[in-house]
């Protein structure tokens, strides 16, 4: 057999380089083409940009709210006053083109107050349903804490079913439909702490603390620049309705290896099982992480979840889901130091 010369093999290794790169610009645009994530990107980005020309340090906040919203979840955020729980709510509500509405819950509140009551019209010689204000696309409670148990439970149905029954007739919740609420854990008078099964219907549990000293004078200085400015007015609605829908739609086909199906069981498995918890997280906790880990791998514009996706669901997902034993919660110890223990009991997949 003969040699190939020098100049042949040089030839030779070209081409194969340059079948190689080929393959890569292949390999590529086929990644690039299964699902399509660069538009849902930007809109985080823009949405993220509004948000922060006005509320300075609180960037994980605005995340999970983010999260939340693409993922079709609700979200109960936890934190003493005066931290923007409320202000950064209605700042992300006006960043996308629906509806809103803002309840404050107070002990005298009634179901009807929230959901509508039916009122007789004598134009139709009949009883006629008016909506109440929780017929909107995104609803901030504030103080969800503050309504009796009778009132809170009338949001049982509306935030897993997205519908109520009144009168035997029910109706169906414009969509997107997302109830963000907020709760002061410091202050218990005149408060109603929330059933297990009620905080089971929100997704996120976010957990709100003061800022850092550096981030609290930029809040000082940007208030003085901005005057008398009405906060509101500054934000721009930067993501419409079709659009969102659209980007759930594609959420549902990012791609999750059957290791990380298992990577999830286990770690929501050791939570009923662990021996600072009497309460461990449901199935639908661990369907929770499972559709939040899509999210948090797509707004990085991929379309697979990797572990490190799965980790930053677990604590928003999983602490309002698990209760300390009363020996722990004495000694201090927060639902927080559970689920870091589980994740590291946990072996990672590779």
């Amino acid at each position: 057999m003969e040699e190939n010369t020098p100049k042949e093999q040089h030839k030779q290794t070209d081409q194969h380089k340059e079948g190689e790169a080929s393959q890569e610009r292949e390999s590529a645009s086929a990644f690039d083409a299964r699902i399509p994530l660069e538009d849902l990107k930007k809109a985080v980005v823009k949405i993220k940009a509004q948000i922060q020309q006005i509320i300075i340090g609180q960037d994980r906040f605005i995340d999970l709210l983010i999260v939340s919203l693409l993922a079709d979840g609700h979200v109960l955020i936890e934190g003493v006053p005066g931290i923007a729980k409320t202000i950064t709510s209605k700042l992300f509500a006006k960043t996308i083109d629906t509806s809103f509405s803002r309840l404050q819950f107070t002990p005298d509140l009634m179901p009807s107050d929230v959901l509508g009551t039916s009122i007789y019209s004598k134009e139709k010689s009949g009883f006629e349903f008016k909506k109440g204000p929780i017929f909107s696309n995104i609803v901030l409670i504030d103080e969800i804490n503050r309504a009796p148990a009778k009132t809170q439970s009338a949001l049982f149905e509306v935030m897993e079913e997205q519908q109520i029954t009144m009168d035997g007739t029910t109706y169906h919740m414009p969509p997107p439909f997302m109830v963000v609420a907020t709760q002061n854990p410091i202050e218990q008078e005149g408060t109603y702490a929330l059933p297990e099964a009620q905080l089971d219907r929100f997704l996120f549990k976010i957990k709100l603390t003061y800022p850092s000293l550096e981030e609290e004078k930029e809040v000082i200085k940007s208030h003085h620049e901005r005057k008398n400015k009405d906060t509101l007015s500054l934000i721009k609605a930067v993501l419409n309705t079709r659009d969102l829908l659209s980007y759930r739609r594609l959420l549902k086909d990012v791609i999750v290896e059957e290791k990380l199906f298992d990577y999830i069981a286990e770690i929501v498995h050791q939570t009923r099982q662990h021996p600072h918890l009497i309460l461990g997280a449901s199935p639908r906790a661990s369907i929770a992480i499972l559709n939040t880990s899509k999210v948090f791998g797509a707004i990085q514009g991929r379309d697979f979840v990797t572990p490190d996706d799965i980790k930053k669901s677990l604590e928003p997902v999983l602490n309002h889901r698990i209760v300390l034993t009363p020996e722990k919660e004495m000694e201090g110890m927060q639902t927080g130091d559970v689920i870091d223990m589980i994740v590291k009991s946990v072996e990672i997949p590779r």
